[in-house]
């Protein structure tokens, strides 16, 4: 039996966005975040309720601030204490996960999505969806974009405005475009550049 685009793109294979299915969960996921970003602050609390009950999980004391974007909703689970600021986006074609006190700054954009290189398999919505890990304590700043299939380890923290292409690792300070280390260790203890 064939597989649906959905179970494609659950299972990393290459997929069609286009599909009558995945627009289905993408509009569920429209509706919830329109709820939350719309909603009195008062009556919104930290977590509008559609979108707490449309995410994969969610911890004690989440607070995600409007406007907020997600594509799906259903693949986003955070630890407790996690805080998006304002404007922030989460592409999550596939799982993306933040970990226990993670704070993103404003307009912090998480993709999972690739897309085909070739032309017309692009224009056919073609694209692969890789998933995002984010480890505990996680400072990430403003304006920073994590591309697809990256995992950034527990205490890391990324400058604003960066572009995160590969893995952080633990408690490691990377910054620019494309984001860089600059907590390295020279032999006597002292941080060095590259």
């Amino acid at each position: 039996m064939e597989q649906s685009e959905r179970q494609k793109m659950e299972s990393g294979q290459w997929y069609s966005c286009i599909d009558p299915e995945l627009e289905e969960l993408r509009i569920r996921s429209q509706d919830a975040v329109h709820q939350h970003n719309h909603l009195p602050p008062r009556e919104r609390g930290m977590l509008g309720p559609m979108l707490r009950a449309l995410l994969g999980a969610v911890g004690d004391n989440v607070r995600i601030e409007a406007m907020f974007h997600c594509a799906y909703g259903k693949n986003l689970f955070l630890g407790d204490a996690v805080y998006l600021n304002v404007g922030c986006v989460v592409l999550d074609t596939a799982r993306v996960e933040i970990g226990a006190g993670s704070m993103l700054g404003p307009a912090v954009q998480i993709y999972c999505a690739e897309h085909s290189q070739d032309p017309v398999l692009r224009a056919a919505g073609y694209e692969i969806a890789k998933p995002v890990t984010i480890g505990e304590n996680v400072w990430i700043g403003g304006a920073a974009v994590i591309m697809p299939g990256v995992t950034i380890a527990d205490g890391a923290i990324i400058g604003s405005g960066s572009v995160v292409t590969r893995d952080v690792a633990a408690g490691a300070t990377v910054v620019g475009n494309p984001a860089r280390d600059i907590n390295l260790r020279g032999s006597q203890g002292q941080a060095v550049s590259r």
